[in-house]
């Protein structure tokens, strides 16, 4: 058997990970090392050459076990099972999405018109990184996540106390739902980040994300478009009069959404574009029909 140290073992990881072409293979090798290892960098720069000691050479063989998978493609946020989002930690697994920092630019747009004491409904809640983040930053605004999956659900229930205090977990409610057909009450801010990806596109997407993450959580049906109908239609109900409804959006969905939102009554859409300058966001505000 090899006497490993971790230097040693980082550089096995990575040259496994770069044999198999995978992205970025020096970071998810260190963040496989990280999980395994509990090391912080400190830590692995003081003791990189040190020989293993029984204990770590057994571990070692978890962390060649998380290398195998990483390089067949299991991305490295369920491996781990957890992700940073908004700057929080979040746990993640295979029924729900694995947050991207493209949904920061969701929750910033949201942050900037959401005041103390709003209620929120996020719809599509999936691991609740959205909600989640939304009260992690506010005070005292109410939160309800909705999502037809029940794993998904155990999900976002276990991010409540590893994101939120005490006091403000008790503001965060889910609800197993096929969108608002349980919803009651109004809110004063409807968020969703909806399954968009058109389905015939969804087989062209990256293998780790087309082979691993939910398929239900990807797919908009035949032109991406099924579920902004369904929630622009139904969401008046459940907004107050100057509710605001945002969504997240593909790159060549701001158009479709925007003229969909204004036909439903919503006034000032706009669209907002992510760092790359893609249109990522579309935003409006409701008004209640005479």
């Amino acid at each position: 058997m090899m006497q490993w140290s971790y230097d040693a073992l980082l550089k096995w990881g990575t040259d496994e990970l770069t044999a198999h072409d995978v992205e970025n293979a020096a970071l998810d090798a260190w963040y496989l090392l990280e999980h395994i290892y509990g090391i912080s960098r400190v830590d692995f720069l003081m003791r990189r050459s040190d020989s293993f000691d029984a204990a770590q050479m057994e571990k070692s063989t978890a962390y060649q076990a998380l290398i195998r998978q990483r390089s067949e493609g299991f991305p490295v946020q369920y491996l781990t099972g957890s992700t940073e989002f908004m700057g929080l930690p979040f746990l993640v697994n295979e029924h729900v999405l694995i947050p991207r920092q493209d949904t920061e630019i969701l929750v910033e747009e949201v942050l900037k018109q959401l005041h103390d004491g709003m209620r929120v409904l996020d719809m599509c809640t999936g691991s609740g990184c959205i909600l989640l983040s939304l009260l992690h930053y506010s005070n005292d605004c109410e939160g309800l996540g909705v999502d037809l999956s029940a794993e998904a659900l155990e999900v976002a229930g276990r991010n409540v106390l590893k994101v939120l205090t005490q006091e403000k977990s008790e503001h965060a409610h889910f609800l197993q739902s096929d969108l608002f057909e349980k919803v009651e009450g109004k809110f004063e801010i409807i968020v969703s980040n909806p399954p968009y990806i058109a389905s015939a596109e969804i087989e062209k997407l990256m293998p780790e994300v087309r082979d691993h993450e939910p398929r239900m959580a990807l797919d908009g049906t035949e032109d991406g478009l099924h579920f902004y109908r369904r929630i622009i239609k139904e969401a008046g109900k459940h907004l107050v009069n100057s509710g605001m409804l945002f969504f997240e959006i593909g790159y060549d969905q701001g158009q479709a959404v925007s003229e969909l939102m204004r036909a439903q009554g919503y006034r000032e859409v706009q669209v907002v574009q992510d760092y790359a300058g893609l249109d990522r966001v579309v935003l409006g505000t409701y008004c209640e029909r005479n």
